[in-house]
């Protein structure tokens, strides 16, 4: 079993349509609270993130937020975290949240969600971590990228160890579950920012 304290959560920062991937934010949220679990996440107050930071700190969970300076006003900053982490660059947000974090659960989002969601499968692919990552499919919403890196592993240009990096729940229980039970395919070996 992987130690998981603490969980990194990708997610958009817009507030979708649809009621469902509120609700998964919310519920995974109490599912991090009731199993004593740190969330970690990019530290906005609006959209997904602001479901997520909100009903975790409702349910009692500390709360991690990664904020680059400069986005401060565009992301309208979360004020009642359990922490706040100002950085000065998207890349050292990146680190921190990953450096902070055992595990990586990936809602829906824009690109941002997207490009976390990559690079962090990417560092795990290159063997630079072998800390789990799973996408959270609410109301299907990943279905098409899964379909995409399908397609990579049948094409030959994704080996299938490397699409098997990337795990699916379709809960916030399954995700947690997947995240706990995911076997490391190596010893850790995080890198840090002066190590890469």
């Amino acid at each position: 079993m992987v130690a998981v304290r603490a969980v990194c959560v990708f997610c958009g920062s817009s507030a979708p349509a649809d009621p469902r991937y509120r609700n998964e934010a919310r519920a995974l949220a109490a599912l991090i609270a009731r199993r004593n679990l740190t969330l970690v996440y990019g530290g906005g107050s609006t959209g997904l993130m602001g479901e997520l930071a909100d009903a975790a700190l409702a349910h009692g969970a500390r709360v991690i937020g990664v904020i680059p300076a400069g986005l401060f006003a565009r992301e309208l900053t979360h004020t009642g975290l359990t922490e706040l982490r100002e950085v000065t660059s998207m890349h050292e947000r990146k680190q921190q949240m990953y450096d902070l974090s055992d595990g990586f659960v990936a809602l829906p989002g824009g690109l941002g969600t997207l490009e976390e969601l990559a690079e962090v499968a990417t560092w795990s692919q290159l063997g630079l971590h072998s800390k789990p990552v799973v996408l959270l499919n609410a109301g299907r919403f990943w279905d098409s990228l899964l379909t995409q890196l399908d397609l990579m592993a049948r094409t030959g240009l994704l080996k299938p160890a490397s699409r098997d990096l990337i795990r699916q729940a379709r809960s916030a229980e399954e995700a947690l579950d997947v995240l706990t039970a995911a076997a490391p395919g190596q010893p850790e070996k995080w890198i840090t920012s002066e190590e890469r």
